[in-house]
C-alpha cells in the first residue's frame, strides 16, 4: 500500500482567514447533528412512554436514521466531488432542518420514523460533504487541527444534547430536542453562502453510474436493514438471513461496476493508500461501540437507578466536557506525531470504562461517587478518537478525493452504529422484559471487546508518523 503518493509536499502553513470562516459554518452543523444524536439517547425512554411502544419497535427512532444515512453516503460523496460540495452541502443542511421539525411534531411512533428518515437523507449529505467542504481551506499539513476544532464543538453538543434535553423534556416534551435544530439550520443557511468556497474533484465528468449507485444503495440498505430487524425476528430468522445475503450478494457485482466505470460510486484506489484502509477497519469495530454505549448508559440510569430525567442529564454531562478540553489538542498533536497512538491510547480509555462499569457498578446508586468518575475515563478517550478517526481517514488522501473518501468512511461507521444498536438492545432483551442490571452489563462487554479490537486494529495497522512526514518521505 502506498501511503500519500498523489499528496504533494506541504510548502506552506499559513492558516487563511477564510479557512477558520468556513470552519465556524461547519461546526454548526456539526454542533447540532450531535446534539440530536445525544439529546434522542436520553429521550428514548420519553418516546416510548409518549407512543406506548416496545423498545424494538422504537429502536427504529435511531436505526432508521442509521440505515438511511449508511445507504445514502456512498451516493452524496460521489455528487458532492462530481457537482460542488457548496452545491450539495446547503440543501442538505435544508433537508435536516426540514426532517428536524417534521420529527418534532410526529403525531405517532410510525410519524416519527418516517421523519426521521427525511432528517437522515439531509444527514447524509452534510456528513458526506462537511469536511470536504471545509477541509481544502486549510493546508494538507493541518487538517487536523480544524478536525479537532469540530470534535471539540462535537463534544460540546454532546454536553449541552442531554443537560438540554432533558430539560427540554422535564419542563416541555422529548419534541424540544428536534425543535432546537431548526434555527441553527436557518443559520448556516444564511451564512454558507458567504463563507463556504465552492470545491470539487477537477477530474470529475459528472457522469454518475446509474447501474453501480443503485446497486450499491441497496446492498448496504439491505444488510443494515437486516441488521436491525434481527432484534424482532431474530438472528436465526429466514428473512433476516435472506436480506443480508441478497444485499451481501450485490457486493461483488459493485466492486466489478466500481473496478470499470469511470466514475464509481466507490473508489477502490483510496484503499491503496495504508491510512485510509486502517481507518476503515478500526472504526468500524469502534462504531460497534460508540452509540451502542452511551444508549446503553442512559437507559441504566433512567431504568435500572430509576433516577429522574434531570439527573440523568447532568451525570452524562462531565464525560463530553471533558472530550471537548481534549479534542482540539490532539487535533494539534495528530498534526504534529501522527494519528495512530492516539487512537489506540483513546480507544484503551473507552475499553478501561466499561471494564470498570462492569467490575464496580452494582444496584445501589452511586452516581458522582462512581458512575460519574468512571464515566470521564469515556470522556478522555472520546476526546482522543472522535475526531481523530476522521483526519486520520483523509490524513493522506488527495484533496479532489476529500467527498467520497469521507462518505466510504462514514458509511462503515453509520452501519457499525446501527449494528451495535441492534446488538445492545438484543442483549439487554434477552435479559429479561425489562431492563435489568444483568442485560446492562452484557452490553457493556459487548462496548469493550469492540474497543480493544478496535485499539488493536489501528496501532497494528497504522502507519507511523505525520502525514507531513510521510507526505515529505514520498
Amino acid at each position: 500500500m502506498t501511503t500519500a503518493d498523489s499528496v504533494p509536499t506541504p510548502t506552506d502553513d499559513a492558516i487563511p482567514p477564510r479557512a477558520w470562516l468556513a470552519l465556524a459554518v461547519s461546526t454548526i452543523v456539526v454542533f447540532l447533528v450531535v446534539i440530536d444524536i445525544s439529546a434522542v439517547n436520553v429521550a428514548f425512554p420519553s418516546i416510548r412512554e409518549d407512543f406506548e411502544v416496545s423498545n424494538s419497535q422504537l429502536s427504529w427512532v435511531l436505526s432508521a436514521y442509521n440505515i438511511t444515512v449508511g445507504a445514502l453516503l456512498m451516493l452524496s460523496g460521489r455528487l458532492a466531488d462530481s457537482i460542488g460540495r457548496r452545491k450539495v452541502y446547503l440543501p442538505g443542511v435544508a433537508i435536516f432542518g426540514i426532517g428536524s421539525m417534521l420529527c418534532a411534531v410526529a403525531p405517532a411512533a410510525g410519524w416519527l420514523i418516517a421523519a426521521r428518515v427525511v432528517q437522515a437523507i439531509g444527514g447524509a449529505i452534510t456528513l458526506a460533504a462537511g469536511f470536504a467542504v471545509m477541509l481544502p481551506e486549510f493546508p494538507p499539513s493541518r487538517r487536523g487541527t480544524p478536525i479537532g476544532i469540530a470534535g471539540a464543538t462535537g463534544g460540546l453538543g454532546a454536553v449541552v444534547g442531554p443537560v438540554v434535553g432533558s430539560l427540554l423534556i422535564d419542563v416541555w416534551s422529548w419534541r424540544g430536542i428536534f425543535w432546537l435544530n431548526v434555527p441553527l439550520c436557518l443559520l448556516v443557511l444564511v451564512l454558507g453562502p458567504r463563507w463556504l468556497s465552492e470545491s470539487k474533484d477537477p477530474n470529475a465528468t459528472g457522469r454518475i453510474d446509474p447501474i453501480g449507485v443503485p446497486v450499491g444503495t441497496a446492498a448496504v440498505g439491505l444488510m443494515m436493514f437486516a441488521i436491525v430487524q434481527s432484534e424482532t425476528w431474530g438472528i436465526g430468522d429466514v428473512r433476516v438471513i435472506a436480506l443480508f445475503l441478497f444485499g451481501l450478494a450485490l457486493v461483488p457485482y459493485l466492486l466489478h461496476r466500481c473496478r470499470i466505470h469511470p466514475e464509481p460510486l466507490i473508489q477502490l484506489d483510496l484503499f491503496r493508500y495504508r491510512s485510509f484502509a486502517s481507518t476503515n477497519l478500526g472504526v468500524t469495530f469502534y462504531g460497534l461501540a460508540f452509540t451502542a454505549g452511551f444508549l446503553t448508559n442512559s437507559l441504566f440510569l433512567q431504568e435500572v437507578w430509576d433516577l429522574p430525567i434531570r439527573d440523568v442529564g447532568l451525570a452524562l454531562a462531565p464525560s463530553p466536557v471533558l472530550s471537548a478540553v481534549v479534542s482540539p489538542i490532539t487535533g494539534r498533536s495528530a498534526d504534529r506525531i501522527g494519528h495512530r497512538w492516539l487512537l489506540g491510547i483513546g480507544c484503551l480509555s473507552l475499553a478501561s470504562c466499561y471494564l470498570l462499569l462492569v467490575l464496580l457498578i452494582g444496584d445501589d446508586v452511586q452516581l458522582w461517587s462512581r458512575f460519574v468518575p468512571i464515566s470521564l475515563l469515556g470522556g478522555l478517550g472520546v476526546g482522543l478518537t472522535v475526531a481523530t478517526w476522521s483526519s486520520a481517514g483523509v490524513s493522506d488522501i488527495p484533496q479532489a478525493k476529500f467527498g467520497v473518501a469521507g462518505a466510504t468512511f462514514n458509511t462503515l461507521r453509520q452501519a457499525a452504529y446501527a449494528l451495535g444498536i441492534s446488538v445492545v438492545i438484543t442483549l439487554i432483551a434477552a435479559a429479561g422484559d425489562d431492563t435489568t442490571l444483568e442485560g446492562v452489563k452484557w452490553a457493556w462487554l459487548w462496548a469493550l471487546g469492540a474497543y480493544v479490537v478496535a485499539a488493536a486494529a489501528v496501532m497494528l495497522t497504522f502507519p507511523s508518523g505525520s502525514a507531513r512526514d510521510r507526505a515529505t518521505a514520498t
